[in-house]
């Protein structure tokens, strides 16, 4: 676990907010921007990095060929997520180019952003390493497996065998509980006024440890 951080550091809290796939780390961001939170979302650093015209879209196009980019100009995700469930090697390819771009895009935010802290999301959190000394805190959105496959299908329409093959890579459930200084539930008994309500108790602890009014 990361520890407390102190007040007198010269930056402000940084919260490490991680979960499985369909956990509701978005729903859980969301929430505590309206509440005054910096909100840098690396899933959605990545999504603009390989949007069409984004800095990811030609170094793809040379390391895995022009059908890897769709007819919009964007990565053909479903071909690209088809591709790196399947071969290991190619796996750590994308990784190796597009995780030093997000980085530096998170440092760029991160240095803009302003708010009563700062909110890191990162759904490998647990699994990439990297971040365990980057953050003050790591918060984790709980689920249960069985929520988590039926929210994802619901989402995003993918089947049963790739929403499996996506939980496989990931940190289990049980190993991001063990690295979590806070935890906030969302499972399928959960209503959006619970997670309201839950989110905000959250907040109101951070600032407690930020030496900030609530």
């Amino acid at each position: 676990m990361v520890g407390t951080p102190s007040s007198s550091g010269g930056r402000p809290l940084r919260v490490g907010l991680t979960g499985g796939i369909g956990s509701g780390k978005t729903a859980v961001a969301d929430l505590l921007e309206a509440q005054g939170a910096a909100v840098i979302d690396t899933d959605s650093i990545a999504h603009a990095l390989t949007a069409p015209g984004g800095l990811a879209i030609e170094p793809l196009r040379r390391e895995f060929g022009p059908d890897m980019i769709g007819a919009d100009g964007a990565m053909d995700r479903p071909r690209m997520r088809a591709l790196v469930f399947s071969d290991a090697r190619a796996k750590a390819r994308l990784e190796a180019l597009i995780h030093p771009l997000i980085g530096q895009e998170v440092e760029r935010e991160a240095a803009a952003r302003q708010g009563l802290y700062q909110v890191f999301v990162v759904p490998l959190l647990v699994e990439s390493g990297r971040w365990r000394d980057r953050v003050d805190r790591i918060c984790v959105v709980d689920c249960d497996e069985a929520t988590q496959v039926l929210r994802v299908r619901r989402r995003s329409g993918l089947a049963p065998e790739m929403v499996a093959r996506i939980m496989a890579a990931q940190a289990t459930r049980a190993q991001r509980l063990a690295v979590a200084d806070d935890v906030i539930v969302n499972d399928g008994q959960t209503t959006p006024a619970q997670l309201a309500a839950r989110t905000l108790d959250r907040h109101r602890a951070w600032l407690d440890l930020s030496a900030l009014p609530v």
